[in-house]
């Protein structure tokens, strides 16, 4: 009777998890056809909607699928990658600067100024040197200097001398460049159309037709070319337009202790060479007049008075006749 009673409750735990590996069979057969059959209806549904609307399903499960990812890593990829940079354009902008320094010696001022353009790959595009009423020079040099150096280069001058005035600007022309690297691209491509067409071309009224086309945009596209260099050349090279003067000589106390003996001789004979100069210049003007006048009294000396004298009637020479006396002859004795 013992054994009888041990060998029941191993029968009773044997059955209790047949049972139980049977119901898990159960369901996850269940589940299976399930999926199954949801799987089915959707591929006969497909076909009564048409292809569109599988397109538009299929884009639907695409979107959830970004979501999801979207969801799961924040700021990266699904799978923990980090997400790509957008490319950022290169800005492009046109630097100017101006520059005033009061200097001791001009020449070497532009030389030094000269040498650092030179050293940071620019160049000296334009020069012009004066001197006021006073002898002091003055020079304005226009400098091309490249933008990777243009902060140095400008500070280095503004430390050759006493800064009197500084002006800086910088334009961006980025859209600019872009819109006109997008017009000469698509006028390339409208001259070679063009000289296609003219290749394919039998009657001649189309061929001058294309020729006359062909020069008009060929015109805007050398024109665009040159408004493309201009905007590389001006945002590659900044402008800097440097102004030397030479500083005022410091005489302000010679000047305050008043004239002397010196400064009244040094007065005195220029104004005595003034007073001969304009002697000299008046004497230069009556000299032409005085020569002619001269000319014409030694001509009357010499030639016309003795041609007088020789004219002259000889009976003047003797003396007069006797009055008449009436009654007494001729003013002769008694007879």
């Amino acid at each position: 009777m013992r054994t009888r009673r041990s060998v029941r409750p191993a029968q009773a735990l044997a059955g209790v998890l047949l049972a139980a590996a049977l119901t898990v069979t159960g369901c996850s057969g269940a589940g299976g056809d399930s999926g199954g059959s949801l799987a089915d209806d959707k591929a006969a549904v497909a076909p009564e909607r048409g292809p569109g609307a599988a397109r538009d399903e299929g884009a639907g499960d695409e979107g959830a699928g970004d979501a999801g990812a979207e969801q799961g890593a924040p700021g990266g990829s699904a799978d923990g990658a980090p997400a790509a940079t957008p490319k950022v354009t290169a800005n492009h902008v046109i630097r100017t600067a101006s520059l005033t320094v009061r200097v001791k010696d001009v020449p070497e001022a532009l030389d030094e100024a000269r040498t650092a353009t030179e050293n940071a790959g620019g160049y000296v595009g334009e020069e012009t040197t004066r001197r006021d009423a006073e002898g002091h020079e003055h020079t304005r040099a226009v400098l091309r200097v490249p933008v990777a150096g243009y902060a140095e280069v400008l500070a280095g001058l503004e430390g050759v001398g006493e800064l009197v005035e500084r002006r800086a600007k910088a334009e961006d022309v980025t859209g600019q460049v872009v819109d006109v690297d997008s017009r000469v691209a698509s006028q390339r491509a409208s001259v070679a159309r063009v000289r296609e067409l003219m290749d394919r071309a039998t009657k001649l009224s189309d061929v001058v037709t294309l020729e006359g086309e062909l020069s008009v945009r060929q015109a805007d596209l050398e024109s665009l070319l040159a408004q493309q260099a201009s905007l590389k050349d001006r945002t590659s090279l900044a402008t800097i337009t440097l102004s030397l003067s030479g500083a005022p000589s410091e005489q302000g106390g010679k000047d305050d202790e008043g004239p002397g003996f010196l400064d009244a001789l040094a007065g005195g004979w220029e104004a005595f060479v003034t007073v001969l100069r304009w002697l000299t210049v008046a004497i230069g003007a009556v000299l032409p007049f005085a020569a002619l006048a001269a000319l014409l009294v030694l001509l009357w000396v010499r030639a016309v008075r003795p041609l007088l004298r020789r004219r002259r009637p000889a009976g003047d020479a003797g003396p007069l006749p006797a009055p008449f006396r009436p009654g007494g002859g001729q003013g002769n004795g008694p007879n």
